[in-house]
């Protein structure tokens, strides 16, 4: 969430910087509502000092002039009370607007209006190249009897995967090695919940936003979601917090099962591990500092590109334009690794600076060398996205003969060369 006074006080600049973001956004009203909260709060507060301060004579007072201060200190207090009801329905109103603005992009995003407008940072690898006709990941998995999909359907619905045998395997290798990796880098593992209560998915920007995309559980009256990735109860561990400097920059992965309705993707990637509605993900979370939040970003985005260097798999970074970024970014590098069946890059991870906008949502802070306590810049990304690293490995290291060669840093964990 913006600063509303910062809002308030730029309102032209800020109304500029959204207009290259995708949507409209209606700060019509906003500073009108911010100066009535203003002058309510002071006309309570004055009302209820001389309240007080009337309340502590009328005990010394007597006969006539006790009983006209008794009841002009309970007209005094209607006067309070209206005005306390009117404070709560105007500050009501400011969250509803400040809770459906999205964050500032940062002034070094590309301005753009859709994916079409993101800048190539830097490739590795070059595509993959075949001298027989390959084949999707899919049909692969299909045939080697990695993965079943009719009967994924017949317990769940579409977008949903069975995993078998190797390719069980397969996936809890990938994991398990992105695990091994970040926290051989100093990221702390993290095991949440997958389920999260309503403040946590407030707090991280998912709510109100994208509450279509969410699955939500309630049992027995108590109101739950599930994870659309580790972000958001990975995030939330210091919800409320002051953090102490010294502590700071902290590093966080976990692996999860992430949950997500797709709304709106109808027709899009209906066959295999593209799009689904549950599927795994190792997420890396940051809490830094401002100073070093943009240098922050790049370690983070070059831990998830390591995970690809070290499996071998081609892909490249782009920079997000203005008008493709998420809700709460201020900066989003995405990674998208070569997929043959595409004949393109596909994102396999994005990695955010979110600057201090959940932090404020979910009042995450720090004490400076100072003592002065402010908000924490908190950052994230896909360490990486599990179904769409194995997607990557089945499509990119086939060979002629229907096997798949298994990356050389994965071999420990699969006990296994090839997937003949």
């Amino acid at each position: 969430m913006l600063d509303l006074k910062f809002v308030c006080e730029n309102i032209e600049e800020v109304k500029q910087r959204l207009a290259n973001r995708s949507g409209k956004f209606d700060l019509e009203g906003l500073s009108e509502l911010a100066d009535e909260r203003k002058n309510l709060i002071q006309d309570s507060e004055q009302r209820k000092a001389t309240k007080n301060a009337v309340s502590k004579l009328i005990p010394s007072l007597k006969g006539d002039e006790k009983t006209a201060k008794i009841a002009e200190m309970k007209t005094l207090g209607e006067e309070i009370k209206s005005l306390d009801a009117r404070l709560s329905q105007v500050e009501s109103q400011i969250s509803d607007i400040m809770m459906t603005i999205p964050n500032l992009p940062n002034k070094e995003v590309p301005i753009g209006s859709d994916s079409d407008d993101n800048v190539e940072v830097r490739r590795w690898g070059e595509p993959t190249k075949f001298d027989f006709q390959p084949k999707a990941h899919w049909d692969i998995a299909e045939e080697k009897e990695l993965c079943d999909w009719p009967r994924a359907g017949k317990i769940s619905g579409a977008r949903f995967t069975v995993y078998k045998g190797l390719g069980a395997r397969l996936e809890r290798a990938i994991y398990n090695f992105m695990l091994d990796t970040h926290t051989s880098a100093g990221y702390t593992e993290i095991f949440p919940p997958y389920m999260v209560n309503k403040n946590a998915m407030i707090g991280t920007g998912q709510l109100p936003k994208f509450a279509e995309d969410m699955y939500y559980v309630n049992n027995e009256g108590q109101d739950f979601y599930l994870v659309p990735t580790a972000e958001v109860p990975v995030t939330n561990l210091h919800r409320e917090e002051i953090i102490p400097f010294e502590n700071l920059p902290i590093y966080y992965c976990a692996y999860t099962a992430c949950f997500r309705g797709e709304a709106g993707s109808a027709g899009r990637d209906t066959r295999g591990l593209i799009r689904q509605h549950q599927f795994n993900k190792v997420e890396l979370v940051k809490f830094t500092t401002p100073e070093s939040s943009y240098e922050e970003l790049e370690h983070l985005t070059a831990s998830a590109e390591k995970i690809l260097q070290l499996l071998g798999i081609p892909y490249r970074v782009v920079c997000l334009c203005t008008g493709d970024l998420g809700f709460g970014s201020a900066k989003t590098y995405d990674i998208e690794v070569w997929m043959p069946s595409y004949n393109r890059y596909v994102e396999i991870s994005s990695c955010s600076d979110y600057e201090d906008f959940q932090a404020r949502r979910a009042s995450i802070r720090y004490r400076d060398k100072d003592g002065k306590v402010k908000l924490v810049h908190t950052l994230n990304g896909s360490g990486l996205a599990v179904g769409r690293t194995t997607a990557a490995i089945l499509e990119n290291f086939q060979q002629v003969d229907g096997s798949i060669v298994i990356p050389e840093v994965l071999r420990k964990y699969m006990g296994v060369d090839k997937i003949q």
